[in-house]
């Protein structure tokens, strides 16, 4: 017999957004054991989600049908077995929903380990912690791999970014001086929201405007685009600094050996999916104090009703400032 059902999004192959992703009733999920289920109110939408159903190279289609979105917030409805039943009518953000996983946030509902269902703070809204998932573990890994940051110099390459802004902040609640770089110099006050200092890398001499302000140099880099910006954090690099990395423009790129070795330089890969459990445990902890601190802010470009989903995909595959999402609970036109 047939259960109750949901209204989701999904593609059952890859391509462009409006080719491949549907909106149908789905069965409503079950919570297995050590699961709990989410009723989606907000679905956080990242490039990772795009590539993913595009079929980026290293992306392929594992699932025969994807619900995509990773991150997400929304109120536990239902536990399974080995689940404290008190969890239920919790408000939390999710991460990591469609990480090896075949069903995410564009959904009514989710099941998901329980870990992956984070307490959302009083006072912390749905779509900040719609936010949270995918950019903000990402940031918090680059910035704190390597250990604390209080009374260090943090250099976050991109800080308009949705993983550098909050790398950014996060690294100011550590305690660290925050620099961050913008493209243009007409992005500085923008990107001053964020960062102590900031430093356009359309002016004349980028890391002379950073020594300046670091004359002992950058303990850490939080870095956007590798293959660009390799040469411009290795001249500004203290000695024993690292570089974390989360993505590049070019690949393969090269590197210029002797000066980082000569340096001591680390340089941090940083692929989200595949962080230690525990980095992601930390990192969950960290982004929920802090959102909760009000330490956070992030700016959301676009709100778009689960009957628009190509047009939210598009839009983050377009580029530009700020989160986009997907409203699901409130159903936000009269399509849905």
């Amino acid at each position: 017999m047939r259960g109750r059902s949901m209204r989701a999004a999904f593609y059952d192959g890859q391509g462009p957004a409006a080719e491949v992703l549907r909106i149908a009733e789905l069965d409503d999920p079950v919570p297995a054991a050590g699961e709990v289920r989410v009723r989606i109110t907000v679905s956080g939408v990242s490039p990772g989600d795009t590539k993913k159903r595009a079929g980026w190279p290293g992306s392929p289609m594992v699932y025969s049908r994807v619900v995509p979105h990773s991150d997400g917030a929304g109120v536990i409805d239902a536990v399974g077995e080995g689940v404290d039943a008190a969890r239920i009518g919790t408000r939390v953000w999710t991460f990591g929903a469609q990480s090896y996983r075949a069903f995410g946030t564009a959904a009514e509902m989710t099941c998901l380990p329980q870990e992956l269902a984070v307490p959302l703070p009083d006072g912390v809204t749905d779509e900040v912690g719609a936010c949270l998932g995918i950019p903000g573990i990402t940031a918090h890994r680059a910035v704190f791999a390597d250990g604390p940051v209080a009374g260090s110099v943090v250099l976050v390459q991109g800080v308009l970014g949705a993983v550098g802004s909050l790398a950014a902040q996060l690294a100011r609640w550590g305690g660290a001086t925050v620099i961050g770089t913008c493209t243009r110099s007409t992005d500085i006050l923008a990107a001053s929201a964020v960062a102590h200092h900031v430093v356009a890398l359309d002016g004349p001499d980028p890391a002379a405007a950073v020594r300046e302000f670091a004359p002992g140099g950058v303990d850490r880099v939080v870095e956007v685009s590798f293959s660009d910006n390799l040469a411009l954090d290795v001249a500004v690099l203290a000695d024993n600094g690292v570089v974390a990395s989360y993505a590049t423009r070019h690949d393969p790129t090269t590197i210029e050996f002797w000066p980082m070795a000569f340096a001591n330089v680390t340089l941090r890969m940083l692929g989200s999916d595949d962080f230690p459990v525990a980095s992601k445990r930390h990192a969950a902890d960290d982004l929920t104090a802090a959102a909760a601190d009000g330490a956070l802010a992030i700016s959301v470009a676009e709100v778009f009703p689960l009957s628009r989903i190509a047009e939210a995909h598009d839009r983050v595959d377009s580029g530009g400032r700020g989160r986009v999402l997907v409203s699901v609970a409130g159903l936000a036109d009269s399509g849905e």
